[in-house]
């Protein structure tokens, strides 16, 4: 019989090499019936999974599409756990506030930024697309989230992001919390530009980032 650990190994590596779903909740469901919590098979399986894909990625051997394709199977996952998770607590990294800005209706980069976020161990409140600057604010108060994840895809619509970090500022909370852009209009010289902490190139850079200012704390 298998090991808790290999069950997880066995997870993560069928994450990793995009197996269809079918297999992955066959996996998922013997670990249940074996008594293996919900949350011990995200923390030790998924993630490390997701993990693995994000290496993968940064080496150039996975591209957008087998990220989308993880995400699905990601999903699938979840939902199977989810019934069990109600009764298990997931010990939080930190608190997200992610959003396309106003004028911008592009998600899928900001999904696949979730999907990493939230396997990172992150809670993430994501306000969608076309995001008002105001709708911002509110939510970063709402939720006491200490990280800002703006993104665009158009160059029309970065200077949105601007306009946002100086509601944070007239709202009195811009000391307080840590603003990062993504998206593939945005570049690094441009964060500095409007007064932002930081831009990513991709998700599995903006997790990094996300990390590491959690860990400054």
């Amino acid at each position: 019989m298998d090991s808790e650990n290999d069950i997880f190994q066995m997870i993560a590596t069928t994450l990793r090499d995009l197996e269809n779903s079918n297999k992955m909740k066959q996996l998922i469901n013997n670990a249940i019936l074996r008594g293996v919590s919900a949350v011990e098979i995200i923390e030790k399986g998924l993630r490390r999974g997701l993990e693995l894909i994000g290496q993968k990625y940064e080496a150039g051997e996975y591209f957008l599409s087998e990220l989308l394709y993880a995400g699905s199977i990601m999903n699938d996952a979840i939902e199977i756990l989810r019934p069990y998770l109600e009764h298990e607590k997931i010990i939080k990294k930190g608190i997200i506030v992610l959003g396309t800005v106003r004028g911008d209706i592009h998600d899928i980069g900001k999904n696949i930024f979730k999907m990493f976020a939230e396997a990172a161990g992150f809670e993430v409140h994501d306000l969608g697309v076309d995001v008002d600057p105001n709708a911002f604010v509110k939510a970063l108060k709402e939720t006491g989230a200490k990280i800002l994840a703006m993104s665009a895809l158009l160059t029309t619509t970065i200077l949105e992001m601007k306009t946002v970090i100086e509601h944070l500022k007239q709202a009195g909370i811009r000391s307080n919390v840590k603003v990062l852009l993504g998206g593939n209009a945005v570049t690094k010289e441009f964060a500095k530009e409007i007064g932002a902490d930081a831009a990513a190139l991709d998700a599995v850079e903006g997790i990094e980032i996300c990390k590491k200012w959690v860990e400054e704390k």
